[in-house]
């Protein structure tokens, strides 16, 4: 039986790849390939066997998010959001939903950001109250910039507990067709990351179950910082991993073919855009590095795992921003046109220095658990 490796090239080929500059041009959702990621068992890779997933983890997780990103951006991040959202409830959330996952018919997201707290997704502003007379919740809150927020079938949620004595946050499944549920339709007209689908979602009076809590009234923080947030950096390591192999080897192919005639030579064999390109190779084995020293301190539970996983988006980010620039410089004028790629590439890879923890917020916290101090609070 072919591995999940072979379907996704097969989807990638077939369709991710022929899409991906009009998914970007457009500010299209990559419907189609998203659709075609569900049926290969790509989008239910990580649920567990006995429920028909695919049974892998987060090493699995990372490899699909890394090749998907080197070819198109936006439905990388749709995919890597749906792999953190998944983590929380594969963890905590009920056997319908993770089987509607593992059979890849249902999409799913985090929903933390809101427009109060902005970036500071552990502060949530949004509010859970009880509904009279009944065993229900009454949901208000204005998320921002939900990926695939009018695609996905189900939000993680974050709220103010129910108990305001409970802790600092609860989270939640929430189905998208809610009653109260509004949606920018509009769409994400974004300076990269065009298709991700990216929007506001607000909730106004809609009532959930009490039992779509994901873990224990005032348990969300824990939830997110141990389970959803560790897949959602190792992931965001991932997809800037995967820009730089991309523009990496598209500025080898274009200085190893770009001719200077009056010298009958190539850019490559040119010193200074040779050095530069080795920069640029450094920059990719660093991440590389990085990211696979990451992941296998999570899975040897070493001491300092904790710490990679907190410094890897941030380096993978900053290393993928710097890079792609200087893809675009060693390319020249050819980096210009659209055709090539790169220059959409540099676009995709500066949404990591914006998206909750941004990089200054991991930068704190980074500061902050290797001088033994908490991460959240007064230091």
């Amino acid at each position: 039986m072919p591995s999940h490796r072979d379907a996704l090239q097969r989807v990638i080929t077939d369709i991710v790849a022929p899409e991906a500059a009009t998914t970007d041009a457009e500010g299209r959702f990559p419907q189609p390939a998203v659709t075609a990621l569900g049926e290969a068992g790509i989008l239910g890779l990580t649920v567990t066997a006995d429920l028909g997933g695919g049974g892998a983890g987060l090493r699995a997780a990372a490899e699909v998010v890394e090749r998907l990103a080197g070819v198109c951006g936006s439905t990388a991040m749709v995919v890597l959001m749906h792999y953190a959202a998944t983590a929380a409830i594969e963890a905590h959330g009920p056997k319908e939903a993770r089987q509607g996952i593992a059979a890849g018919r249902h999409l799913t997201t985090l929903a933390f950001s809101e427009a109060g707290s902005r970036a500071q997704f552990w502060t949530p502003l949004s509010t859970a109250t009880p509904a009279p007379g009944g065993d229900a919740v009454v949901l208000d809150a204005a998320k921002s910039w939900v990926t695939s927020g009018a695609e996905a079938d189900s939000y993680v949620w974050s709220s103010r507990p129910v108990d305001p004595d409970a802790g600092p946050m609860t989270l939640w499944l929430v189905p998208a067709d809610l009653p109260g549920l509004t949606k920018r339709v509009a769409g994400f007209d974004g300076v990269g990351l065009r298709g991700n689908g990216s929007i506001p979602v607000r909730a106004e009076g809609v009532e959930l179950p009490a039992g779509a809590r994901l873990g224990g009234d005032g348990d969300g923080l824990d939830i997110a910082l141990g389970t959803a947030l560790p897949w959602f950096l190792v992931l965001s390591a991932a997809f800037g991993l995967g820009l730089l192999q991309a523009v990496t080897a598209e500025t080898a192919a274009h200085l190893s073919g770009a001719r200077l005639e009056h010298v009958g030579q190539t850019l490559m064999q040119q010193p200074v855009p040779r050095a530069d390109f080795a920069r640029l190779r450094l920059a990719t084995d660093r991440v590389g590095a990085f990211l696979e020293d990451t992941l296998t301190a999570l899975e040897t539970g070493r001491a300092d795992a904790q710490l990679r996983v907190l410094e890897v988006k941030a380096v993978a980010g900053e290393e993928a921003a710097t890079g792609c620039d200087l893809a675009m410089k060693l390319c020249g004028g050819a980096a210009f046109r659209k055709e090539t790629g790169v220059e959409r590439r540099l676009r995709d890879s500066l949404a990591a220095r914006v998206m909750a923890p941004t990089t200054d917020a991991l930068l704190d916290f980074v500061g902050r658990a290797a001088a033994g101090l908490p991460l959240l609070g007064p230091a």
